[in-house]
């Protein structure tokens, strides 16, 4: 079994029946759920928009890192996720692994850690609160030094607890 880090975001509909259907379907199709962040209200990435909701999970999967990209594309599809091209835009979920044991991997469609870890506020937001002391294997440091280090001023700011 391994522990892949999958962040949860969306912006598009009825955010708290999204990310607990989300919840469930990884559940189901993933793993066992280990650990759940609190919720996040978060300023979008890269364009204006509605506030999105962040919330990390903790899954311990027995699939490989291209199995798990695999269903948490699938899972996106089922809950009205669509592409229009455009790298950042509004959606009804989006699913990012941001870590897969310490693996680091490095393949046409999927990098592990992902790439803009240490850049975003709200993925280390909630990495900090699940698992500060998290060592980041390409950067080499704590989630938390990473947190301090970050220069993202977009505004995280948490909903609740949990759903």
């Amino acid at each position: 079994m391994a522990n892949v880090f999958i962040l949860l975001g969306g912006n598009v509909g009825d955010k708290s029946k999204i990310f607990n259907l989300t919840i469930s379907h990884i559940a189901d199709k993933i793993g066992q759920i280990a650990q759940l962040s609190s919720i996040y209200a978060t300023e979008s990435w890269g364009f204006k928009s509605d506030l999105f909701w962040n919330q990390l999970l903790i899954v311990d999967t027995p699939y490989d890192p291209h199995e798990v990209l695999e269903r948490t594309q699938a899972i996106e599809k089922e809950l009205g996720r669509t592409k229009k091209g455009g790298h950042y835009e509004n959606r009804t979920i989006d699913l990012d692994i941001l870590y897969y044991d310490d693996l680091v991997l490095n393949t046409p469609n999927l990098i592990i850690p992902h790439p803009q870890i240490a850049k975003r506020k709200f993925a280390l937001v909630p990495l900090g609160e699940l698992a500060p002391d998290k060592i980041d294997p390409v950067i080499g440091l704590k989630i938390h030094q990473m947190l301090a280090l970050c220069e993202d001023s977009l505004t995280v700011e948490k909903v609740n607890d949990t759903l």
